[in-house]
């Protein structure tokens, strides 16, 4: 694959060029029949797109029973709905063209799969013609054996510019999130996890984390490297609540090879029940550092 000048910088900062070179041999346009198969069986995608009239960037979850989202083509999917009301990325998804990430996640194998593109609205819901497709190893991912899915009528959306203390006390007891990030040709929503407390809410509009070693591609500190925008997805995995976050994000690397990323909040939206899935506790993973 191509890295743009983003990922370079931040792979030759760290030394890992070449590195990056092979891991990016297995990222490619086409989706597998093992990775149709894998999308067939989720009852989640997490996408991440820049909304079209403010720039801002987002990261949401959509649901639906499996077979909602599918390969309807060597590089195409096709999801079946679409984001809740008032959901700050639908309008990106209703739009021609729009450049955008998406990641299906499977808590109770411990899998992942990317598909990147550019979205298309359809009678049912959109479509994403594929730029980039590729797995991700299992590392800081909590598996959860079993889901069900409830009965639930989402809330209102609750929006703010800043993190309320109930906020940011849901944020700093979470094992995981997602992170939509962009560039100039492309966006990228990508996992990231750990024990919870890995996360820290320094104040009601500062998050920082501090980035684990993974596959050394650096697409996201990369993307972040060359355009500071994200959207960050926290979910209560049993009561269903979606917390989105929108803002800029800058790692800052530490002369011990350390990095952290720092997260200003900029936007807000929170919907009480927003996923009808009820997930099962997790089982963390052995890959988690301890926390200090």
């Amino acid at each position: 694959m191509t890295y743009h000048s983003g990922s370079r910088a931040v792979q030759d900062r760290v030394g890992v060029r070449d590195l990056a070179d092979h891991v990016g041999q297995a990222v490619g346009q086409g989706i597998r029949p093992v990775a149709a198969a894998f999308l067939e069986q989720q009852p989640m995608l997490v996408a991440g797109a820049a909304d079209p009239a403010t720039g801002a960037v987002w990261a949401s979850l959509l649901t639906g029973p499996p077979g909602f989202v599918r390969a309807t083509g060597v590089r195409q999917i096709s999801v079946t709905g679409r984001p809740v009301e008032g959901d700050p990325l639908a309008a990106a998804l209703a739009a021609e063209g729009t450049l955008v990430g998406t990641i299906a996640l499977d808590p109770r194998t411990r899998r992942r799969m990317r598909l990147n593109g550019r979205s298309r609205p359809t009678a049912r819901g959109f479509a994403v013609e594929a730029d980039r497709v590729f797995a991700n190893c299992p590392k800081y991912l909590q598996r959860r054996e079993s889901y069900e899915t409830v009965e639930r009528r989402p809330g209102e959306v609750r929006r703010s510019v800043r993190l309320s203390p109930r906020q940011r006390a849901f944020v700093e007891a979470a094992d995981t999130f997602f992170l939509a990030t962009v560039h100039a040709h492309g966006a990228d929503a990508s996992h990231r996890g750990g024990n919870p407390g890995f996360v820290h809410a320094d104040g009601p509009s500062e998050l920082r984390w501090r980035d684990y070693p993974g596959n050394a591609m650096f697409l996201t500190l990369g993307n972040l490297e060359a355009d500071p925008r994200a959207g960050l997805l926290f979910l209560d995995w049993t009561s269903g609540t979606v917390l989105r976050l929108t803002g800029t994000a800058r790692a800052r690397y530490a002369p011990d090879g350390e990095r952290t990323v720092r997260f200003t909040v900029t936007g807000v939206a929170e919907t009480p029940a927003g996923s009808p899935l009820c997930w099962s506790p997790p089982e963390y993973s052995p890959a988690n550092p301890a926390l200090p």
